[in-house]
């Protein structure tokens, strides 16, 4: 029987961390993510008013003449601060993965680069001297838009320190301090990173928005979006429609928590393609005369640039070693940007 993301709410270890109700809390949630790689928290911080004056803004940015998106766009910073073009961006050759999923559970296939735009701001500190200067580039602000930086870092801001509370949950619930992981995202490149996708021009059924991937990151964590289409998958291989109540946030781990637990916890799985559900959205949106650039509120934490990804006590084995080698954390998400076309070499 296949497990749904559980919804934490992680009020009892805000309140009180080294309460015994924590303490079950941060056991329960190191449990799911363990079994789905992913979660939704329930965060007293979070409320839909702010997530939707986020997305207001994002939505008209991404209305803008294609020649105004272009001027924020920077591929000599491997796309890392600014805009991202669609048909940019390629999700990882996961094929081999893709053919072991039960036939029910498919993913869809990628089809090439997928057809949506992004925009990377920064959250939080950067290293004063860091060995990766593209990842800590200094931040592009749209010409047009003399509010943006108060809303990203607002929004994004809450979403970072919702991050660093999980962060700190996964510690404890290890039965480890709790800023054992906390510590080394310090100064990381932690990036919001909403992504739009225009549903007039790609609001075909089963549209890829984005292909079958992981994140390589620490935790990636989003809001709720207008427009539903995200799809993970359970460490059983089960494909799961993800659905975020009000005032929760979704939360998947990445390829770094997994690094650094030794595959305890794996990088989820993940697509957005364009469903009954996602049309039905359309059509609730044109009557109403919204706009219909679906956007994800995105943040990726990351371990800082310059830090080890290095296995944690629990998971320091000979043989966990062999799969996950000590490596900058700079160094892998290096590697990665390559992967998915987003740096050259």
């Amino acid at each position: 029987m296949s497990v749904e993301p559980a919804i934490i709410d992680v009020s009892r270890f805000l309140a009180d961390p080294t309460s015994a109700e924590a303490l079950e809390d941060c056991q329960k949630l190191v449990q799911t993510l363990q079994q789905t790689s992913c979660l939704v928290i329930k965060h007293p911080k979070v409320n839909e008013q702010d997530n939707s004056k986020f997305l207001d803004m994002m939505e008209q940015y991404y209305e803008q003449p294609v020649e105004d998106l272009m001027k924020d766009v920077h591929p000599e910073w491997s796309y890392q601060l600014g805009a991202t073009p669609e048909f940019t961006e390629e999700p990882r050759d996961h094929t081999e993965v893709i053919s072991k999923l039960l036939p029910q559970y498919a993913a869809h296939a990628p089809k090439g680069a997928d057809p949506k735009w992004r925009f990377f701001w920064r959250i939080g500190d950067r290293p004063a001297d860091t060995k990766y200067p593209e990842l800590n580039c200094p931040p592009v602000i749209p010409a047009k838009f003399p509010h943006w930086k108060d809303v990203m870092d607002s929004w994004g801001g809450l979403m970072l320190s919702s991050c660093e509370v999980v962060a700190q949950m996964i510690a404890t619930g290890y039965g480890l301090p709790k800023d054992t992981i906390t510590n080394i995202m310090n100064n990381g490149p932690h990036l919001l990173a909403p992504t739009g996708s225009d549903l007039k021009k790609y609001g075909n059924l089963d549209q890829i928005f984005a292909g079958f991937h992981y994140d390589f990151n620490l935790l990636t964590i989003h809001g709720k979006s207008r427009f539903p289409g995200l799809y993970i998958w359970l460490r059983d291989g089960t494909r799961v429609p993800v659905k975020v109540p009000d005032g929760c946030l979704l939360l998947q781990a990445g390829k770094q928590l997994e690094w650094i637990t030794g595959g305890d916890i794996l990088a989820g799985f993940h697509e957005v393609v364009v469903t009954e559900a996602t049309l039905s959205a359309v059509e609730k949106a044109k009557e109403a005369e919204r706009s219909l650039w679906r956007i994800s509120s995105t943040l990726f934490s990351h371990v800082a640039s310059d830090k080890h990804l290095t296995l944690l006590p629990p998971f320091n084995t000979e043989e966990n070693l062999k799969k996950y080698p000590n490596i900058l954390a700079g160094e892998q998400s290096q590697e990665e940007l390559e992967m998915i076309k987003l740096s050259k070499k």
